[in-house]
């Protein structure tokens, strides 16, 4: 029998801001007969390192990743970011240590973003599920995503779920402002950016938004309080569980 074994990688503001995205995506893989393994020592994968310039650190964390996380075939993710530093960054920041490149080569062609795996390896079908009732919703596309060479997939995956009455969002190239630690070096440009894309979430009127990046929630549905946007922002694992009648407990919802 062929394994069946995916390892979580549970990113560091899913952890600590949206532990439900991690129960959902454990709840659905085991759903669909994957057995999915923790692997405790995990930490953060390095990216603010990287995205600051220090590679030496960023260098650091990712020999750790991989010792942790080679063992495992296939490792999922639900933060497209995070996904895009182990499969693209990683071989940056090792490309002069021979050795380790070619593991860190080997790892990032093992990881997969949570949408990615269902399409690309899990053989998920959305339209086999369904809503309880009819939900309008929308996504953003997250930049990250682009890097992994993912665009209109995610949107057309949703799409096919049950009850859905998708609108698509305007301007879907425009980065939400999050940009890590941009939105702590440039605030103000970072806050005119969020304005615009959640101005752009009232246009479709919809209660759902999916984002499938912790960093982009949290600034989305910061904003989205603060401008009196009605949207409930989620990770796609929370509304694929919920399709499947999956409960996932009373954890806080994050941000």
């Amino acid at each position: 029998m062929a394994d069946r074994t995916v390892a979580l990688f549970i990113t560091c503001l899913t952890d600590h801001f949206y532990p439900r995205v991690g129960v959902a995506v454990v709840k659905v893989l085991e759903k669909l007969g994957w057995r999915v393994d923790f692997p405790r020592e995990q930490t953060c994968c390095g990216q603010p390192f990287f995205n600051n310039g220090l590679e030496l650190d960023a260098a650091r964390l990712a020999r750790r990743f991989i010792e942790i996380f080679e063992p495992y075939e296939r490792i999922v993710t639900p933060s497209g970011s995070c996904c895009a530093v182990v499969r693209h960054h990683f071989p940056e920041v090792l490309e002069r240590d021979g050795p380790w490149l070619d593991r860190a080569r080997r790892v990032g062609a093992r990881t997969f973003e949570f949408l990615e795996f269902l399409e690309k390896t899990a053989g998920f079908n959305p339209a086999a599920w369904r809503l309880p009732e009819p939900r309008k919703l929308t996504y953003h596309y997250t930049c990250h995503l682009r890097t992994l060479g993912i665009r209109d997939e995610p949107a057309r995956f949703l799409k096919s779920i049950g009850n859905v009455d998708f609108v698509p969002l305007s301007k879907t190239e425009q980065c939400c402002g999050f940009g890590g630690t941009f939105a702590l070096k440039l605030p103000h440009i970072s806050g005119a950016m969020v304005e615009d894309k959640v101005q752009n979430i009232r246009d479709t009127g919809a209660g759902t938004t999916i984002c499938n990046d912790a960093g982009c929630s949290m600034n989305i549905a910061g904003m989205c309080r603060r401008a009196g946007v009605d949207t409930r922002v989620v990770h796609a694992a929370e509304l694929i569980a919920e399709a499947m009648g999956l409960p996932l407990g009373s954890l806080e919802e994050g941000a």
